[in-house]
Formats: C-alpha cells, structure tokens, sequence
C-alpha cells in the first residue's frame, strides 16, 4: 500500500483495511486515494474475503480532506493520468465506490472524527458502526465546495432528503446520538469496543453461505435503484441461482390428476 496509508489484514474471511495516517486524523492526501483503491482490488480479487471493516488508526476515523496539504501542494495522484477536473472528482469519488460495489458486506468501524470525506467513505459502506463519542460533519459548503464523493446522492437515500439537505447546507457537527436517531449509523459502542464489535459482525457474517449473503447484498443494492416490481423480479432470480438444485426438492408442485 501507498506510503502504508491503509494497512490492510485479512483473517478467517474478514478483511480489516485501516486508514493510517494518524498524526492528520487520517485525513486524505494522494497516498490515501491510491492505497484506498489498491486495498479495494485486493480485496475483490481475495475470494476467501467474506466481510470488511474499514476504520481508522489512532483517535480518528477520518478529519475529511487534507486541507493545508491541498491548498499549498495540492493531492498528488502519483503518475496517475487524469485529463481535466470533472475526470480527476470522478476518479476520487470512484475510488469510494469501489468499496460500494465489493461483492462483500462493508462495515464501517467509526471510532471518533468522521468528517467530509470520511463520511462519505462511511456513507459507501453497507453498515456503519460508531463510537459512542464520535463526531460527524459533512462541511464541504463550509468552504465553498460540493460534497463530491457521493454525499449528495448516498445521505439522501439513507436519512432522507431534508434530513440531509440540513446536514449539507449547514455543515454542522453532530453527535453518535444523533446519527444514530437519524439513521446515519446502526448501533454505538463505546470507544474501546467498537473495532471489536465491528469485526464480531463480520465474523457472523462471513460465517454463513458466500453465496446467500453476495446474492442478498445485490438485491439490496437493486431495492435502491429500481422500481418495485423491478427489484422483486430480481430477487426471485436471485435466489433461484441461489438455491440452484435445492429448488426442486424444497418446492413442491402438487398436479391433480
């Protein structure tokens, strides 16, 4: 990985990546993006990989974007080839959907600041997970900017649209109590345990058939970007593949003579 910006562990099917860049709350620099997309391939290409936690080390899940870095040197991509602005947002933005799109559930373990693009990469995971003393903001108006990497199409479809229009416009702070009132997170943990907890439900999870759990995280995915009738159509195809032979014996088809 980059500069070891994210360490990434795999054991008994559950991939833990953590950001780490302690001493700036984790916040993002080029070294980040890039080691964030090659733990995304690693990942996706580990079929032993049955869950993933994301965190971050030390005292911070992640403080957004590194600002004084981006204003004096800006975020270097390396040798990467990006031609104009709109291709090198899209690249950013796309390197939190690669987690999005992981064939595997994603638990976010947020164990104190998540802050701008720190929320957004927890917005792209399926589940989030808090401290009970963590801190959320989603402040890119603060400064004149757009929330580009999907805080404005993923906050709406999970809180709601004026929920998050508030949150967006405002960029105000907030606490776990709140995010959790909200809907923003799942569960809250206190600090000392919420890596653990975290991984404990990614144990559960990789505990059960690949197959069922990878098939549901796509249906669940298509109930958020179809219509009704749409997603039931795919869910019964879905869990036909699924069932494979099983089907036959589990169903039966009573024929009166």
């Amino acid at each position: 990985m980059h500069e070891n910006r994210v360490l990434l562990e795999v054991e008994s099917g559950v991939a833990v990546a953590t950001l780490n860049h302690p001493e700036k709350a984790n916040a993002f620099d080029g070294e980040m993006w890039l080691a964030l997309e090659e733990a995304a391939a690693a990942i996706r290409l580990n079929d032993e990989v049955r869950a993933v936690v994301i965190t971050g080390a030390g005292s911070a899940f992640c403080g957004g974007l590194d600002l004084k870095l981006a204003a004096s040197e800006g975020i270097s991509l390396g040798s990467r080839t990006l031609r104009d602005g709109y291709e090198s947002l899209s690249y950013l933005s796309g390197v939190f959907t690669l987690f999005e799109k992981l064939p595997v559930p994603v638990i976010a373990a947020i164990n104190g600041g998540c802050i701008g693009l720190g929320m957004e990469l927890a917005l792209a995971c399926d589940i989030r997970l808090a401290a009970d003393d963590a801190v959320f903001s989603i402040p890119e108006v603060v400064f004149g900017l757009v929330p580009d990497c999907g805080g404005t199409q993923r906050l709406p479809r999970l809180i709601g649209p004026a929920m998050a229009g508030e949150l967006i416009y405002t960029g105000r702070k907030f606490d776990a109590a709140e995010a959790l009132r909200i809907g923003l997170v799942n569960h809250i943990y206190a600090r000392a345990n919420v890596l653990g907890e975290a991984k404990t439900m990614a144990a559960e999870i990789a505990a059960h058939r690949a197959g069922a759990v990878q098939a549901s995280k796509r249906c669940l995915k298509m109930a958020m970007n179809s219509t009704l009738d749409s997603g039931l159509n795919y869910e019964t195809a879905s869990a036909e593949t699924v069932l494979g032979e099983k089907a036959a014996t589990m169903i039966r088809h009573d024929h009166k003579k």
